[in-house]
């Protein structure tokens, strides 16, 4: 049998209606930008394998720090036990984050992250004797697919099945400049309540909703009004953290202090899966108790995971790098020229960017979702031509790994802009 055969008997992918989906590339390789299949041709992985691949595939260095590392200690549980390599972690995430944040808990992806963060808040009303039972998040949102990530994602798409499992939860219109006073009313009834115990947002950019971008202005007056009603926030930087948006974290763009941060995907350069939801002393604090029931009871196998972990600090080493600063500009300028170039370009209804994130709504008869039917003509389209990019339905974003070049961006453009011809 062969690598698809097998894979066709054996396998159940995520996110994939089998019936109707294109058979799985039978990738055997991957090098830098670049991923190749069993009969050799290459792809250009232009959203960075989910966004975490953020140096490159098969970078040699974090590649020779996990191996080390495996030499020394592999794995152990994290229960009672400490190791040099998540202390290191810990303490170089608080040491790049504004300074407010004090206390770091390990977990396995960015739903696990998120759905610590939730956790957190809602047993820190819980051990106050102040419970509070409602969360306010972003129409759009996407936080990922364990059940209190649903919860405070968009209703409907993905989570119908299981929406009747979900706790309370408010959504306000996505934020612009246009609905942004009737927003911020609508937030000061809801908060006045005094029944909110958190508001969970992805910063600067919606990534599943189709790289929806909105103003760190806006963000600032919504967490400002959170903390006059003494509602804990929680910034979901699994997607947009680690210099996606041109700064190490999109909350390096605003004003007002969030309580929790929640980070993955990048985190390793996409090496090994690893989360991280950050708090302040205060939200850690609330959890000190004579009693154990209430600690935080909450853990994974493979918490702490050494491999993880050295993965996660060497990518922090090539993120320190001068290099990479210039990349990142380099990716950054190169989508602001090509919006210029392309703003009055009839088959895009919008293109926008924050940092290397590159979003194109693509012009469509039908209504846009990301359901939308041209989803699956331009991927296929792409994957033709040699890239590998999976639209929001109409919407085609690219967000590469940094060590793309200019010529390399200057194909992906060309094949986007093929394609809106093509594909209208």
């Amino acid at each position: 049998m062969t690598l698809l055969e097998k894979d066709k008997k054996y396998v159940w992918h995520p996110f994939t209606q089998v019936k109707t989906a294109l058979p799985p590339l039978p990738i055997v390789k991957g090098d830098g930008i670049w991923l190749i299949a069993e009969d050799g041709k290459k792809y250009m992985d232009v959203n960075s394998s989910w966004w975490t691949c953020i140096h490159g595939h098969s970078n040699k260095y974090i590649a020779d720090k996990v191996h080390e590392q495996f030499l020394q200690l592999e794995h152990v549980i994290f229960a009672g036990v400490t190791h040099p390599k998540a202390v290191e972690v810990a303490e170089r995430i608080i040491t790049i984050l504004p300074n407010h944040f004090q206390k770091v808990f390990f977990s396995d992806n960015g739903s696990t992250s998120v759905e610590v963060a939730l956790k957190m808040v809602y047993q820190y009303w819980y051990n106050s004797v102040k419970p509070k039972k409602k969360f306010l998040a972003l129409e759009g949102a996407y936080h990922g697919d364990t059940f209190g990530a649903m919860s405070v994602g968009q209703r409907g798409y993905f989570n119908e099945p299981f929406e009747h499992l979900f706790f309370d939860v408010d959504f306000l219109p996505f934020p612009t400049d246009e609905n942004k006073s009737e927003i911020l009313k609508k937030v000061e009834i809801l908060f006045s309540s005094n029944d909110f115990a958190g508001f969970i947002f992805e910063p600067i950019v919606q990534g599943a909703a189709g790289m929806r971008i909105y103003s760190a202005e806006i963000l600032d007056e919504l967490i400002s009004l959170a903390k006059k009603y003494n509602v804990l926030t929680i910034a979901d930087e699994v997607m947009t953290g680690f210099y996606r948006t041109g700064t190490c974290f999109a909350i390096n763009q605003i004003k007002q202090q969030v309580d929790i941060i929640c980070l993955s995907k990048g985190l390793t350069g996409g090496v090994l899966p690893l989360g991280l939801t950050v708090a302040t002393q205060k939200i850690f604090d609330g959890f000190l108790a004579d009693e154990t029931t209430k600690a935080l009871l909450h853990g994974h196998s493979f918490t702490g995971n050494p491999l993880a972990c050295a993965a996660a600090c060497a990518s922090l080493d090539l993120l320190e790098k001068k290099e990479l600063l210039v990349s990142i500009k380099l990716i950054s300028e190169s989508h602001q020229r090509f919006i210029s170039k392309q703003k009055l370009n009839p088959n895009f209804t919008s293109i926008q960017s924050a940092g290397t994130i590159l979003s194109i709504n693509l012009k469509v008869d039908e209504n846009p979702t990301y359901f939308s039917s041209i989803r699956d003509k331009a991927y296929a389209y792409f994957l033709e031509r040699g890239f590998l990019i999976r639209p929001c339905g109409n919407v085609v974003f690219v967000n590469p790994p940094y060590c793309i070049k200019q010529s390399e961006l200057d194909e992906i453009y060309e094949v986007i802009v093929s394609f809106g011809a093509f594909g209208k």
